[in-house]
């Protein structure tokens, strides 16, 4: 296996998420099995080659505790696979998979603004014709930030808000803000714009002087 093929094995990523999820903390073997859902001996097998590469280091258990492992900040390619981690199988693929899966018929874009030094995300909801149900987004967000281990904060405006964003405004995404829903992406109409007085008699003259 390749190293490219080892990074994105279904394994890694799901310890990974959790681990990147909260980067300071110390996880048991057991307690990685039980937030990912993954075999014990899958976990252990492929702690091994985590903590082999560099990526996560051990910590020597106190007294009765069991061993833990933690993100290595000294690894030579932590902030890449950081910025890897969160651009896709840490927090824009559920994301992403959360808002077409429940919100396809209301959320024309959607944007990962960034995140603040306490790792909460900030999420910028854009909506077309149809309002997401403000009740349904909220326990939407709630269960995927339990699932990701992150909090969230997330905005929801219209896409006439959007489009109206200046530079200053503080919800306009940045060059480093991460796009994962696109114009396109899901079955979401944009608002039909109002057609002026003017142009709708003229419109309606071309119409009329038609053969």
């Amino acid at each position: 296996m390749s190293a490219a093929d080892f990074l994105f094995a279904p394994e890694v990523q799901k310890l990974l998420m959790v681990a990147y999820a909260a980067p300071d903390q110390h996880f048991s073997s057991s307690e990685l099995a039980q937030r990912t859902k993954l075999v014990p001996d899958d976990v252990v097998r492929t702690l091994e080659h985590l903590v082999g590469s560099g990526i996560l280091k051990r910590h020597k258990p106190k007294a009765d505790e069991a061993e833990t492992v933690s993100i290595d900040p000294a690894f030579v390619f932590h902030h890449e696979l950081r910025s890897i981690a969160l651009k896709s199988f840490a927090v824009a693929e559920p994301v992403r998979a959360m808002l077409r899966s429940k919100f396809k018929d209301s959320v024309v874009r959607a944007f990962v603004l960034g995140e603040d030094t306490d790792g909460t995300l900030e999420l910028l909801v854009v909506h077309g014709q149809l309002t997401p149900d403000e009740a349904a987004m909220t326990a939407a967000c709630q269960k995927l930030s339990k699932n990701i281990h992150r909090q969230l904060k997330v905005h929801v405006i219209p896409n006439a808000r959007f489009n109206g964003l200046t530079p200053r405004d503080p919800l306009m995404p940045k060059p480093s803000a991460l796009e994962i829903i696109k114009l396109g992406d899901t079955k979401a109409q944009l608002p039909v714009e109002r057609v002026g007085l003017l142009q709708s008699a003229k419109k309606k003259l071309a119409a009329l002087s038609r053969p």
